[in-house]
C-alpha cells in the first residue's frame, strides 16, 4: 500500500510571560493555533499587558501520513484533541524558531522527550480537526494485531538462540 501524505499550513501563536524566578524572568507557552496563516510577519506582538505579552510567531506545517491514521483518529476521539508545539532557541540565543507541529499524539510525546527548549499543546480548532478527520476517512486501514510467536526450537529457557559471546557464563 503506497504511503498517501498531506499538509496544511498553520498560523503559531505563543505567549511569552513574566516569571518570579531568580534565574529566568519569563516563559514562553503555546497560546494556540489558527486554522490559516494570517497575512501577519513572524513575531508580530498582537497584546501585551502586565503579565505577559502574545505573539504571533509564524506559520508551520501540520502533515499528515496515512499510515499514521490509527494515532490521528485516537486524538480526534479524545474529545479535546490537541495540537503539539515545539520550539527551540536559535543558536542558544533568546529566539526561537518552529521546529514541529503535528497532531500525531505519538509523535507529540515524542517531542517531550526531543530537548526542544519550548514544548506543550493547545487544543485543535473545529476546521483542522475536520481536516484531519477527513483524512482519516479517506485513508484509515484497520490493521490487525499479530502476536509475535518465540521460536522454541532451540530448546533454551524463553526461546532465546546461543549468544556465542556468552558460552561458559550460565546465561542465554
Amino acid at each position: 500500500m503506497a504511503l498517501t501524505e498531506t499538509s496544511r499550513q498553520v498560523g503559531v501563536v505563543l505567549r511569552r510571560r513574566a516569571i518570579d524566578n531568580p534565574w529566568i524572568d519569563h516563559m514562553w507557552s503555546p497560546a494556540m493555533i489558527l486554522d490559516e496563516v494570517p497575512d501577519t510577519a513572524p513575531w508580530t506582538v498582537l497584546s501585551s499587558d502586565a503579565d505577559a505579552t502574545i505573539y504571533y510567531a509564524g506559520a508551520a506545517s501540520i502533515d499528515l501520513f496515512s499510515s499514521d491514521t490509527a494515532n490521528y483518529r485516537d486524538n480526534l476521539a479524545d474529545g479535546e484533541p490537541r495540537i503539539w508545539i515545539a520550539l527551540r532557541r536559535q543558536d542558544g540565543g533568546p529566539e526561537l524558531e518552529l521546529t514541529k507541529v503535528t497532531a500525531d499524539p505519538t509523535e507529540g510525546e515524542a517531542i517531550f522527550e526531543s530537548g526542544c527548549d519550548v514544548i506543550g499543546t493547545v487544543p485543535m480548532p473545529p476546521e483542522i480537526a475536520a481536516w484531519i478527520a477527513a483524512f482519516v476517512d479517506q485513508f484509515h486501514v484497520e490493521r490487525a494485531f499479530h502476536k509475535r510467536k518465540r521460536d522454541r526450537k532451540s530448546g533454551e529457557r524463553g526461546g532465546m538462540r546461543d549468544d556465542p559471546s556468552d558460552q561458559g557464563t550460565g546465561r542465554s
